[in-house]
């Protein structure tokens, strides 16, 4: 079984977080927060997918 990996529960975290943040301004109908949270999501889960395969590549995995 693998080890507890926190730099990914941090990812999935604030994926979570963009995630909410879009439907809260979808009810806000602000399109700002909408722009900026899609954003926000896929830095932060392009982030996370680079870290893993970096992780991977190096045996840390």
């Amino acid at each position: 079984m693998n080890s507890f990996q926190p730099v990914f529960l941090f990812f999935a975290v604030l994926a979570t977080a963009c995630i909410m943040g879009i439907g809260i301004f979808i009810a806000e109908r602000s399109p700002l927060g909408i722009i900026f949270s899609t954003i926000g999501l896929l830095v932060t889960m392009g982030t996370g997918f680079m870290t893993k395969k970096r992780m991977r590549e190096k045996g840390e995995i």
